[in-house]
């Protein structure tokens, strides 16, 4: 994942001379200016460095896009780009209208590059998280392949939504989209810096073994995310950014908060929870401060982050939002 995303965008305008001679007689012909609606039809070329380092090159913005991530595929909508995607991984489940469009497999499974090629694609946005060897096949079928980077912090999503906006040919709607992501997160921070508490939040990732669940560690979104909200994330002192983490130390660290981002593809509970030997005397099961909580506002990458972390900021401070 690169901190560093170089961005050159080249325009090219290329204007053509009309001259006209009604007869023989007439002077040189002065050149005629296009209108604005003439140069705006004309094509411009864009050239962008991906996730890769590498250089990517299209003749005009992308009209058939074949999005390999959820967090592309959400992305491409947010900036106007829905009607240009034709395809997309199995995971892409969101907007609604990202449903109709061709399931072209991917996620943990092979992606169907028989039926990607059918459709046509000018470009294939790919992702950080999809495999180098995966990337360079689809590259040596003669498509153009750009891996969009993992965002590591907000300001990288603002970048991201710049560049799907450029590809796409919806710089002022990416510009708009941006813009109001960011005025969002600068509302949530100003408003959590009143809050007299900080709250510690376990994140529940998946606790599919009760005694030693998985969470979210240091230097990922969700510890971001739970940071920005105006909480402390129980599982920030662990070594690895996605670690189990056993019971006992869940119990002894009684955290305030627990937030279930497994709830919705489980069907855990927070009554499950509570059942748990011990968990019962936990700060937040006896305020019934457990609560399910939608995983995909927090880990996929795209313009959802925001929503993520507005969601968090009212579970833990409430009465800063009314």
């Amino acid at each position: 994942m690169k901190r560093n995303l170089r961005i050159t965008l080249v325009l090219a305008l290329v204007f053509l001379l009309g001259a006209c001679r009604p007869n023989s007689q007439a002077t040189a012909p002065a050149p005629v200016t296009p209108t604005a609606a003439a140069t705006a039809a004309e094509p411009a070329p864009i050239t962008l460095t991906d996730g890769r380092g590498v250089e990517i090159s299209l003749a005009a913005p992308a009209e058939r896009v074949v999005s390999l991530a959820p967090s592309n595929t959400e992305l491409l909508f947010a900036v106007g780009a829905g009607d240009q995607v034709v395809g997309r991984d199995a995971f892409s489940d969101y907007p609604e209208a990202a449903r109709s469009v061709t399931d072209i497999g991917g996620g943990f499974g092979e992606i169907d590059t028989e039926t990607l090629l059918t459709l046509e694609p000018d470009l294939v946005l790919s992702a950080d998280i999809i495999a180098t060897e995966q990337n360079d096949a689809l590259e040596s079928l003669g498509l153009t392949v750009f891996v969009l980077p993992n965002p590591l912090e907000l300001v990288d999503l603002y970048e991201n939504v710049t560049i799907v906006g450029t590809l796409t040919g919806h710089i002022p709607e990416a510009a708009a989209l941006a813009k109001d992501l960011e005025a969002r997160v600068a509302a949530v921070v100003a408003n959590v810096s009143a809050a007299e508490t900080v709250p510690l939040v376990f994140y529940q990732l998946d606790s599919t073994d009760p005694n030693a669940p998985w969470t979210s560690g240091p230097g990922t979104f969700i510890d971001t995310l739970i940071m920005m909200a105006g909480g402390r994330n129980l599982g920030a002192g662990l070594e690895d950014q996605w670690a189990q983490i056993s019971a006992e130390v869940v119990i002894d660290q009684d955290p305030d908060i627990i937030l279930m981002g497994d709830a919705v593809w489980s069907g855990l509970t927070p009554e499950d929870v509570a059942a748990r030997p011990g968990w019962d005397g936990i700060t937040a099961v006896q305020t019934g401060q457990v609560h399910a909580f939608d995983d995909n506002l927090v880990s996929r990458p795209g313009p959802r982050l925001v929503a993520g972390l507005e969601a968090l900021a009212r579970l833990f401070h409430p009465e800063l939002f009314q």
